[in-house]
């Protein structure tokens, strides 16, 4: 099974997506393992995008980031990376496929809704970098037999 994060940025949880966006997932049959609604530190900010330290838009990701709460999650299933960004849908919300949260609510990739992760070795890393062990729950649902080979 494979684990990723998943992170409702500002502009989905002032828009009150969340519930839709959990939905989503859920009804994809990912497992939700760990989440907590934040307020994202500075610090936790500049960590988490510092691929983009140096990059025009830099400044302007961690002020927005950091602007509002936020939902962070990991969601586990098979193949969880993928199926959660194809649940999300392209980045840039006009090339999204019908269908996706980026699609159905987005307009601009500034305001794209949700962060996931886009490898399983960066989802392992995100997933460490946003929760403790301690804060995620091994569990099994009634319902995995059906969904899980």
């Amino acid at each position: 099974m494979e684990r990723t994060f998943v992170m409702v940025k500002p502009d989905g949880v002032q828009r009150g997506l969340v519930g839709e966006i959990i939905a989503r997932l859920e009804r994809r049959g990912l497992r939700l393992v760990g989440a907590k609604f934040m307020a994202v530190s500075n610090e936790m900010a500049e960590t988490h995008y510092g691929i983009h330290k140096g990059k025009p838009f830099y400044n302007g990701l961690i002020e927005y980031i950091t602007s509002a709460p936020v939902m962070a999650m990991v969601w586990e299933g098979v193949n969880a990376v993928a199926a959660v960004r194809q649940t999300m849908g392209a980045t840039r919300p006009t090339e999204a496929a019908p269908g996706s949260v980026r699609h159905d609510f987005g307009l601009e990739v500034g305001r794209n809704l949700t962060h996931a992760s886009d490898s399983v070795e960066n989802g392992q890393g995100e997933v460490a970098l946003w929760f403790s062990e301690d804060e995620l729950v091994d569990w099994k649902r009634d319902t995995d037999r059906w969904i899980f080979e």
